[in-house]
């Protein structure tokens, strides 16, 4: 019983040592979003909160939690409610698989990224549902847009990890990150890499992929009726999954936390998601889908199928359970 106690006590403070840094780290990205588009656009960014306006997240969430939640007349008020908090849920929950290094993670098997592979797929669930329950024409469309958006890219991205877990023999993240030592995965699998790029941009309904939040057309989409602390959800988990997001490619392509500290190579893919916003135009919709179901996916079949043919001819596959390090 003791001992129950001790591994309860232990996960509960390792999870609060993830989720207060993670929360922070949100915050403190949306800062780093308007502070490098104002800079690339030759215009101010935040600078009246704080010191160089480094107090402007805190003030944005005090902003969030203390205005009036407005409701629609004719929504589903438990599903409009639910919604939001099932996705913020579900973006904390990956984060148990994500090692920072040799001995900081909270759940370490052979199922990490396949984990975290699921959960991405069940947040399509709390984006449609925020859509319909708004009844909203407007939050309807996006969140049907968000899902057939999602589903398309999901395929792609999960024979990304079908095709690097096949040398590997296991999809435990230390595993994948230990096995880079020699070289990092973005090298021999640099075509891989892009096409991985271009599913967590469109996986994260970020530009040039945001056309579930296309203004022009759509206002806002699947959030446009949420306001205060239910939206400030939603918008929290959009930012801590582009963290995620950010840390898994470290993790599959660029060796983790070994040569270079991880925090350095996370930063690079945060400052990539904004540099890409601030660069590249929107796509139109049928292009965004085209590129997924006609492109991607008959490609990321063709490599995976040419590699395990290549790995039989030369009896290179890996043993039952994936290779083993000594901790």
């Amino acid at each position: 019983m003791v001992y129950i106690v001790k591994i309860v006590v232990f996960k509960v403070l390792f999870l609060i040592s993830v989720l207060v840094p993670l929360l922070l780290s949100v915050a403190f990205f949306t800062l780093s979003e308007r502070k490098v588009l104002s800079f690339m656009q030759r215009r101010k960014g935040p600078n009246i909160v704080g010191y160089l306006g480094l107090l402007q997240p805190i003030a944005d969430g005090v902003k969030l939690f203390l205005t009036e939640n407005v409701l629609g007349k004719n929504i589903n008020i438990l599903f409009f409610c639910f919604s939001p908090m099932f996705v913020f849920m579900l973006s904390l929950l990956s984060w148990s698989f994500v090692p920072l290094s040799l001995n900081s993670v909270g759940v370490d098997n052979n199922f990490g990224f396949f984990y975290i592979y699921i959960i991405s797929s069940f947040s399509i669930y709390g984006i449609f549902i925020a859509g319909w329950s708004s009844n909203s024409k407007y939050s309807f469309l996006g969140s049907v847009r968000s899902t057939a958006q999602m589903i398309s890219y999901e395929l792609p991205m999960g024979f990304v990890l079908a095709i690097l877990a096949l040398p590997v023999g296991s999809l435990n993240m230390s595993t994948i990150v230990l096995l880079q030592q020699w070289v990092w995965f973005f090298i021999p699998y640099l075509p891989i890499f892009i096409v991985f790029v271009i599913c967590f941009l469109a996986e994260t309904n970020r530009p040039p992929f945001d056309l579930p939040e296309a203004e022009g057309e759509l206002v806002a989409g699947y959030f446009v009726e949420y306001s205060s602390i239910i939206f400030a959800l939603f918008f929290l988990a959009e930012y801590a999954n582009m963290v995620l997001m950010s840390i898994l490619t470290v993790i599959l392509f660029f060796g983790g936390w070994l040569i270079i500290p991880i925090g350095f190579k996370i930063f690079f893919f945060v400052y990539f998601f904004i540099w890409i916003r601030a660069t590249v135009p929107r796509y139109r919709y049928d292009s965004l889908m085209g590129i997924g179901w006609k492109s991607l996916i008959p490609f990321c079949m063709g490599f995976f199928l040419f590699e395990l043919g290549f790995l039989i001819s030369f009896n290179s596959l890996p043993p039952p359970g994936g290779f083993i390090f000594i901790k």
